[in-house]
């Protein structure tokens, strides 16, 4: 599972997922993308989950790029525990995404492959997402 080496803060704030993404939302690398339609927190495990489906779908053809990184601790207390004494400890990590983010890309497959693989890969995702080409994001 992705998660950073080290953090400066071990515990941070929920924040808010409002407007769309500034940054990450253009194809830089591949021809084919999968872009978030919706916003939503994506965990290090459906990362893994949706790159696995990406790569068994082309059977390790092409070249693939992950676009985000889940560098925020979501923390938890324990069960069956009383309210107060502080926050809970770090479980695992999230990546916050915003409308517009490009997930995935894709490149050295053709059209038809690359569309089902990044279909297959939205349908593991909490959010809604779309496949888009380098001709169509533009």
């Amino acid at each position: 599972m992705l998660s950073p080496r080290k953090v400066r803060h071990r515990k941070q704030m929920k924040g808010r997922l409002r407007g769309k993404a500034q940054r990450g939302c253009t194809i830089e690398f591949g021809d084919y993308a999968l872009k978030a339609v919706g916003s939503g927190k994506m965990t290090a495990q459906q990362i893994e989950a949706a790159r696995i489906a990406i790569n068994r779908k082309v059977k390790r053809g092409g070249k693939m790029w992950i676009r985000i990184f889940p560098d925020k601790p979501v923390t938890k207390k324990p069960a069956e525990t009383r309210m107060g004494k502080g926050k809970g400890s770090p479980e695992y990590w999230v990546a916050p995404i915003k409308p517009g983010r490009i997930l995935y890309e894709l490149a050295g497959v053709d059209e038809k492959l690359a569309v089902r693989a990044l279909a297959l890969a939205g349908a593991k995702l909490p959010f809604p997402t779309k496949v888009v080409t380098r001709r169509t994001s533009l």
